[in-house]
């Protein structure tokens, strides 16, 4: 099946209907609290954008290994490598590494890339993902020239190839 993203706009009533029925929904329904304190947060301003994810237990977001290619991501233990050698990256760019490979084939924009990995308001600074993203290349491709893992799709923004 092939993911796609959609953009809802909710309005005030809307968000505070979804709130008072996850308050009366029962305690063992999954991800319910999160996305009552997700709401809370847009409620109250303190975020605008809610990024929703459909999760199974056959998932990629729940694996406990995801590959492609050669390349081995643990993401348990925050840990990648390329065949038999380990490779270091630092948080943010495991994050964006982690974030891209459970969506392969997704394209998404530097903004939906720093909502998903950072915390906060996104600056409008496309050239701090793009330093990620060319940093990122260099550890993970074999030539970070012609990329085969991350991709960049121009004007829109960057996918990890569903092709590997």
């Amino acid at each position: 099946m092939k993911k796609r993203v959609g953009f809802v706009s909710l309005d005030s009533v809307t968000v505070s209907w979804l709130r008072e029925k996850l308050k009366a929904a029962p305690g063992n329904a999954a991800g319910a609290q999160e996305l009552l304190e997700a709401l809370s947060d847009l409620a109250q301003g303190n975020s605008q954008t809610l990024m929703l994810e459909l999760g199974d237990a056959g998932s990629v977001s729940n694996a406990s290994e995801i590959v492609c290619g050669e390349l081995h991501i643990y993401p348990a233990a925050r840990r990648v490598k390329m065949g038999q050698n380990e490779i270091s990256l630092t948080p943010k760019e495991f994050d964006i590494l982690l974030f891209l490979a459970k969506n392969r084939g997704e394209v998404f924009s530097k903004e939906q890339i720093y909502q998903a990995v950072w915390d906060g308001e996104y600056l409008m600074d496309d050239s701090n993902i793009m330093a990620f993203i060319r940093k990122l290349r260099k550890k993970i491709e074999p030539h970070p020239d012609a990329p085969e893992y991350i991709l960049t799709i121009w004007g829109i923004g960057y996918k990890f190839s569903d092709k590997i």
